[in-house]
């Protein structure tokens, strides 16, 4: 039952329903989907995801935004955004969803997978040489919460692992690259890039047709291969549909696209060389995450710091 002494939550959410987000934040807080007029004194945090424009700058008692996915590039999108800490998702179950969905992935293009597929279609019994995870590079460009998750279980499973990041993160057992100056050393020894970083001005259509040039070709897997689990307009699609084509990459899996839902007329749903999960990877469960939402709105009105914070500056 929520408590008519704490301040009231917005929930401002596009693109899905959120009747279960409403139904578990509701147990602390009084919970609503609108602002009550043009401003709103009542409401002192928000949890949202694609919100309305404006909608947040009618809250003047507004203490802390939550964002609902990974992503906050939908916030600074907002031009009507205060300037209020904002608290991104770290929670057990998201990480472990995206490390499965790497791990997935990954192992299916240096096992054939889609080699597999097709011989299982034609009925064909044939063994092709398969090379072992130690001679096969994963790299992972962002290494964020999610980024070095993945990258503790693909060690384990024997790749080869390098990392990049804008600042150079270091990890134990992973060869790591930063910023702008080290990015074609990194890319010069990936077989696999996996992309995991946030969505910025200085990242948006970053992975491109001359980044994928740049890839490692001659390798013990026949080919360069693309996953991009991050966001989508990290990404050129067209550049990654001529890249293929091109020899550039051999495979790609993308669960995430420029415009989504993917356009019906995208050739990348029909690519052969393509595996298209929407936008799946790492899905946001609210019996995972309103609980700790709540938690950190108790304490930040009893005075405790917030985690997980946003650094505006860095857009992420």
């Amino acid at each position: 039952m929520s408590d008519p002494n704490k301040g009231r939550i917005l929930l401002s959410v596009t693109g899905f329903n959120p009747r279960r987000w409403h139904e578990l934040l509701s147990v602390r807080r009084e919970v609503v989907l609108e602002p009550a007029g043009e401003a709103d004194p009542s409401i002192e945090y928000a949890v949202v995801w694609k919100q309305k424009p404006n909608v947040l700058s009618r809250l003047p008692n507004l203490k802390a935004v939550f964002s609902i996915g990974a992503g906050v590039d939908h916030l600074f999108a907002d031009p009507g955004l205060p300037e209020v800490p904002i608290v991104r998702v770290v929670a057990d179950n998201l990480t472990q969803y995206m490390t499965e969905y790497v791990c997935w992935r990954v192992l299916d293009h240096h096992r054939q997978g889609r080699l597999y597929r097709d011989q299982q279609k034609r009925k064909v019994w044939h063994e092709p040489p398969q090379p072992p995870a130690g001679a096969v590079s994963v790299g992972i460009m962002g290494l964020g919460n999610l980024g070095r998750a993945a990258a503790k279980v693909l060690l384990a499973l024997g790749y080869t692992v390098k990392g990049w990041s804008r600042t150079g993160t270091r990890m134990d057992g992973v060869e790591t690259f930063g910023g702008a100056g080290e990015l074609d050393a990194f890319l010069a020894g990936t077989d696999i890039l996996v992309v995991l970083l946030p969505l910025t001005p200085e990242t948006t259509g970053i992975i491109d047709f001359e980044l994928l040039s740049r890839l490692r070709r001659d390798n013990a897997i026949g080919g360069a291969v693309l996953i991009n689990a991050g966001r989508g307009r990290l990404q050129k699609d067209a550049d990654i549909a001529r890249a293929l084509d091109e020899g550039m990459l051999r495979e790609a899996s993308l669960d995430v696209f420029e415009t989504e839902p993917l356009p019906l007329e995208s050739p990348l749903w029909v690519h052969e060389k393509v595996f298209v999960t929407p936008h799946a990877a790492a899905t946001s469960d609210p019996a995972h995450l309103a609980g700790p939402m709540l938690d950190q709105m108790d304490a930040f009105d009893r005075g405790e710091p917030l985690r997980n914070l946003v650094d505006r500056e860095a857009g992420y």
